[in-house]
């Protein structure tokens, strides 16, 4: 329900923006740290604005945790910034960093970065392909990475 809430609160806000877009993503990856890694999925959705010459604005709300035990999930908010290196034709590459917070009984702040491209089909629909890692370094410093797929659309 949040969620939800969530994407409504983004993709109006981001619909003033130049080339705005709202996606869904599936994310296979793994949670690595101190020499070991653990299989993940990350399940989310989020919304990105461009303010103009490729800068983007951006945030998204999704679960993580075991791919092998959905009953120990998490909640991940991020905001991000973007760097669109190239907004003409089909393909359109991006970089993107910033912020995260997990959260289930307690929280944890962290930083993530992440490289990926949509890939615009037909006008209004995509597939965004985007490998993400969110750090955390307090204590030992842990990898949740992820590579994301799902449709973009604007």
């Amino acid at each position: 329900m949040f969620l939800l809430f969530l994407l409504a609160a983004i993709l109006p806000a981001c619909a003033w923006a130049q080339h705005s877009h709202g996606y869904l993503f599936v994310a296979p990856g793994g949670i690595s740290g101190g020499g070991n890694t653990s299989a993940t999925v990350h399940l989310g959705a989020g919304g990105e604005g461009i303010l103009g010459k490729g800068i983007g604005v951006g945030a998204e709300l999704g679960v993580v945790g075991p791919a092998q035990s959905f009953s120990d999930l998490v909640g991940v908010f991020s905001a991000n910034g973007y760097y669109h290196f190239s907004r003409s034709g089909k393909a359109d590459p991006f970089l993107t960093g910033g912020y995260s917070l997990l959260f289930r009984t307690g929280t944890a702040n962290l930083a993530n970065f992440g490289v990926g491209m949509n890939y615009w089909i037909v006008r209004r629909l995509g597939l965004e392909v985007e490998f993400r890692d969110h750090i955390s370094t307090s204590g030992t410093t842990l990898h949740y990475w992820g590579i994301r797929v799902g449709p973009a659309f604007r």
